[in-house]
């Protein structure tokens, strides 16, 4: 009787919690057709638990960027990015937000990679004239930079770094994992032939260098940057150690402040799920201010 009476009691309080929480949150992957890439690109997006429980709240956003060889899926499925948000909004650390990864790459022997324009790959066009206003739109997010945040692994660190570099009035918050801030000329990698992707790649990051842009930044450029909230995340073990270092110096100098967490690890997985745990509540309360 006892067993009974428990396991009636446990239904209940399932059914309660249930009634209480009716909706989930979910991942969805949508299919963009890029008038500039001039193909369809896929993108992951992470919707919170309440989002159809009313369809005119609208949500901040985080674009989440994967690295090179990555996909629109791998934040979700190597580092588990919706059951940390699950997690954090569930505690009251993270805000409520609508989380969007772009495709951008593949494998770099035979897909462009890369978050800037370059030849026959104007990814930043496609990023910010097409990704962005679709994303809003369709999934009441973001409209406005203090909704709007980007952060970002590896390739995709350096694509958050420097997006937020050159469009301020963009994103309230910046944070960036293991990030790609440059590519000394003595690591390029030499091309053999005008369409080496990698190389491509390569002299794309040298052009955009996340260093030198802050480097060489005047009092209007500097000011401006001042407008983000930054923060750099990257493991003590992280053969970009020293890149990231050099953005911090440089950011120092120029007057720039930022958060800076050097943590045990390397450049991998487990670091950057564990970086969730404090890039999701640095943008909640960016969003917040």
């Amino acid at each position: 009787m006892k067993k009974i009476v428990l396991a009636l009691g446990l239904m209940l309080a399932c059914a309660a919690a249930s009634a209480q929480h009716p909706f989930q949150s979910r991942v969805l992957t949508d299919t963009i057709h890029s008038a500039a890439l001039g193909v369809d690109r896929a993108v992951t997006v992470y919707l919170p638990r309440n989002f159809d429980a009313d369809s005119t709240r609208t949500y901040p956003v985080l674009y989440l960027l994967h690295g090179m060889y990555g996909d629109n899926n791998g934040w979700f499925r190597d580092q588990k990015a919706h059951e940390v948000l699950d997690r954090l909004i569930a505690s009251g650390e993270a805000a409520e937000m609508v989380v969007v990864s772009p495709h951008a790459g593949g494998n770099p022997s035979t897909e462009q990679n890369g978050y800037f324009n370059m030849p026959d790959w104007p990814y930043e066009d496609f990023f910010f004239g097409e990704l962005v206003p679709y994303i809003e739109t369709r999934y009441r997010a973001g409209g406005s930079k203090a909704r709007r945040a980007v952060a970002g692994l590896s390739m995709g660190g350096g694509g958050t770094t420097s997006y937020a570099q050159r469009h301020p009035d963009m994103f309230c918050a910046a944070y960036a994992m293991s990030a790609l801030m440059d590519i000394p000329q003595v690591n390029a990698v030499p091309s053999q032939s005008p369409d080496d992707k990698i190389a491509r790649l390569t002299r794309s990051v040298q052009d955009h260098s996340c260093v030198r842009y802050v480097a060489e930044a005047d009092s209007a450029r500097q000011e401006k940057l001042r407008g983000v909230q930054w923060f750099v995340d990257c493991g003590d073990d992280d053969f970009l150690l020293d890149r990231n270092i050099e953005f911090v110096q440089a950011m120092h100098r120029a007057g720039v402040p930022l958060q800076f967490r050097v943590r045990d690890g390397g450049h991998d997985s487990e670091y950057w799920h564990t970086a969730l745990y404090y890039c999701l509540p640095f943008v909640s309360r960016a969003f917040a201010r």
